[in-house]
């Protein structure tokens, strides 16, 4: 794409001060022409790039202006480069990316942040598993964001009911394996699974972005509601303290001990309805005792009522 070329360009004057079309062709792999063009749009875009003429000419920005790399420090680029480096795994065109920063850095940042980019691999599959793919409108929908368009969405609530309707995409999240894109609608911000998404277009329209919004807080705002409620049930349950591992394990941050006495923990979890409480508590047996939340006594006694009539 000659956008990042340009912008791998830019990055390099400011690190060396000057560059010769030869020297950028080199660094960039593109022919002495082809650099020769970018940095002439450089200039035409109204970026201060100017040609020097003589033996040691070049193209440079004027003054000879100079950054690290939008002025970071060396411990900000390798920080940077621990996030970026892991995201490149498997895509050519983040890894190819990822090269031409590297080499815009200043050469006493590069070999730090050469290190911090494969000092971590993340493979996302479990033991006996296969890798999870994204969602095949994964990048269709980035792509919307990044550019600013609105989509038609086709898609499948959890009944199976299904709508369209058209978006302003303001970001996607990555949560756990599963992809939810957040949204601008005539009815306010919305939350949509990437995976109930059943076809979904790009349109020419410009989508309208709130200013100043942020994503990473539009989604703290999701999971505050969500986390809320997930919480409307609580019950407090005793249970030996080296079972509460495995009961975090199925209530995760919805589980707190409250206190342990004589090894036997005091512990406090919730979930959206005394049912759900119950079902996830059902199969310990006599090995939890609910001590509080009557609900949830009466529908493990329904439960439990329920497998003897089936089971004898």
């Amino acid at each position: 794409m000659r956008a990042d070329r340009l912008v791998a360009a830019l990055l390099l004057m400011q690190a060396r001060g000057r560059v010769t079309a030869a020297e950028l062709a080199t660094e960039l792999e593109v022919s002495v022409a082809t650099a020769r063009r970018d940095l002439e749009a450089l200039s035409t875009a109204g970026i201060p790039v100017y040609p020097q003429p003589g033996r040691n000419g070049g193209w440079e920005l004027v003054g000879r202006a100079r950054t690290d790399l939008s002025g970071l420090s060396a411990a900000e680029a390798q920080a940077l480069f621990v996030l970026v480096g892991p995201a490149a795994a498997g895509n050519a065109e983040a890894k190819a990316a990822l090269r031409k920063l590297v080499r815009a850095l200043p050469e006493t940042f590069r070999e730090a942040a050469e290190a911090a980019a494969g000092a971590v691999v993340v493979d996302s599959a479990r033991w006996g598993q296969e890798l999870h793919e994204r969602p095949r409108l994964v990048e269709l929908l980035q792509g919307a964001v990044v550019r600013r368009r609105k989509v038609r969405l086709g898609y499948a609530k959890k009944s199976g009911e299904r709508s369209e309707r058209v978006v302003d995409p303001l970001g996607l999240v990555d949560k756990d394996d599963v992809w939810y894109l957040v949204a601008g609608t005539a009815d306010g911000q919305r939350t949509f699974r990437v995976d109930r998404v059943v076809d979904a277009v790009v349109t020419d329209e410009e989508a309208v972005r709130p200013e100043g919004f942020d994503l990473a807080d539009a989604w703290e705002g999701v999971v505050a509601k969500v986390e809320g409620w997930q919480t409307l049930t609580a019950a407090t349950v005793l249970v030996r303290e080296r079972h509460v591992r495995v009961l975090r394990g199925q209530f995760g941050r919805h589980c707190v001990v409250e206190g342990v006495e004589g090894g036997v923990a005091r512990v406090r979890v919730s979930a959206p309805t005394p049912l759900m409480v119950a079902q996830h508590l059902a199969g310990w047996g006599a090995l939890v005792e609910v001590v509080e939340s009557d609900a949830v006594r009466a529908e493990l006694a329904r439960l439990g009522a329920e497998l003897v009539a089936r089971y004898g």
